[in-house]
């Protein structure tokens, strides 16, 4: 007798951790609370068993077990609460790869699954534009309340739950305002607009009808004047390399909706620059600042200082007085934050993680599909500059792992489909 098929997995939970963030940020939970909405997802995975897990799993599996082992590295308690919080973001991302994984397998409509993403996205487009128009915005959240007020005061605490909208230099004479919320920082902010752009074109695609599509639709350009106010150099610097990548998989497919999708982006940004001077803005910040020479000593710091503990690294990034920057050594881009923190087997298996899952997407052979694919690109690009110890992780995550659940479905609908009995060619005797 079969054994009953096990309950569906529910997208409530989905919803309440994508869908909320605007929330989530006014209570100042944003960054706390983030791994509590993934220990639920953890919880009814475990409820539901038998769950599948995505392709590459073990990749990423293996990346753990060497950050797990190199908190042996740790020289302070201190540093013990900041390694657990990054460890709970990399569980994190997991557990929603498979929860989104496992959903979109057990269900007739992909669409469903995708939405809570879309709500991601209309958030962080809502909050960028708080960020534009009201930019000094700052307040006192109720988890900065509830936390002791050591904890509380500590900087890396006090940037997640101390609610501001737009990141800015407050001893400039002329500061520039850089959209973040409900990031900490900016550089996030550009991040997690470059991974979520290609899913809402995908969506777009997938669905042809329908009010939400409509204001994804109209969302896409209104994105652009938060998304540009950023200066995020290597925002726009992945997303170019995303763009080129479907483009060159789209003419080599001969997919004429792809490619008409490109051109319309694309069209949009060029638009967008007639009315924010973005090249100017962003020369003005680069004179402005000393973040290239800054970002240029924390690397060679980096490199220097693995050479003397490469395989687990040290555990932690480390203030120091060595370097011309006042940011830690193994911060200012992922790459570098687990080179030093978990030492290069980790860092190995971090992108091969990625490079397995661009290409086990670049199977994709829908338009949707095909969008879907250039977000592992788009990561990979940012590694160097881009820190995604923090919910951008799990954006990754449930993007990639949906597109892979997407091209699954995809390959299964080709060999479904009945094929006409070959023909010979009749055998002509001379």
């Amino acid at each position: 007798m079969p054994r009953p098929a096990p309950p569906r997995l529910p997208l409530w939970p989905l919803s309440l951790m994508f869908g909320l963030v605007p929330l989530w940020w006014l209570l100042g939970a944003f960054y706390l609370g983030w791994p509590l909405l993934g220990a639920l997802l953890f919880a009814l995975l475990l409820t539901r068993g038998r769950v599948p897990l995505p392709p590459a799993v073990g990749i990423w599996l293996l990346f753990l077990a060497i950050v797990v082992v190199s908190a042996t590295q740790l020289t302070s308690p201190a540093s013990l609460l900041t390694f657990a919080l990054r460890l709970a973001f990399y569980l994190t991302a997991l557990v929603v790869g498979v929860y989104v994984y496992a959903a979109a397998r057990e269900r007739a409509s992909l669409m469903a699954v995708l939405t809570p993403l879309c709500a991601f996205w209309f958030g962080l487009v809502a909050l960028g534009w708080l960020g534009v128009l009201v930019p000094r915005l700052a307040m006192t959240t109720p988890m900065e309340v509830l936390l002791p007020s050591g904890v509380a005061g500590t900087p890396f605490i006090q940037d997640m739950v101390h609610l501001t909208t737009a990141e800015y230099s407050a001893r400039s004479l002329n500061p520039i305002y850089r959209p973040a919320a409900p990031f900490a920082y900016t550089n996030n902010y550009g991040s997690a607009y470059a991974m979520t752009l290609p899913c809402m074109v995908a969506y777009a695609m997938l669905r042809r009808r329908g009010v939400l599509r409509w204001a994804l639709l109209v969302s896409l350009p209104l994105s652009l004047a938060p998304a540009f106010l950023t200066l995020n150099r290597a925002m726009f610097l992945s997303l170019g390399a995303g763009l080129a990548v479907l483009g060159v998989r789209a003419s080599l497919r001969g997919n004429v909706r792809v490619a008409a999708s490109i051109v319309g982006v694309v069209v949009i940004g060029a638009l967008a620059t007639l009315f924010i001077p973005i090249t100017d803005l962003i020369s003005q910040r680069v004179d402005s600042s000393d973040t290239n020479t800054d970002r240029l000593s924390l690397y060679t710091e980096v490199i220097r200082r693995v050479q003397e503990s490469p395989w687990l690294g040290y555990g932690a990034p480390v203030n120091v007085d060595t370097v011309s920057a006042a940011a830690p050594i193994g911060t200012q881009g992922q790459l570098w934050m687990v080179l030093f923190s978990h030492g290069v087997p980790a860092l190995i298996c971090f992108l091969a993680w990625f490079v397995a899952a661009a290409v086990i997407c670049a199977r994709a052979t829908s338009a949707a599909g095909q969008w879907l694919a250039v977000v592992p690109v788009v990561c990979l690009v940012q590694v160097p500059f881009y820190g995604m110890a923090n919910q951008n992780l799990a954006v990754a995550f449930f993007a990639v792992a949906f597109a892979m659940a997407l091209s699954e479905r995809e390959r299964l609908t080709r060999l479904a489909v009945p094929r006409p009995p070959a023909t010979r060619d009749p055998v002509v005797l001379a």
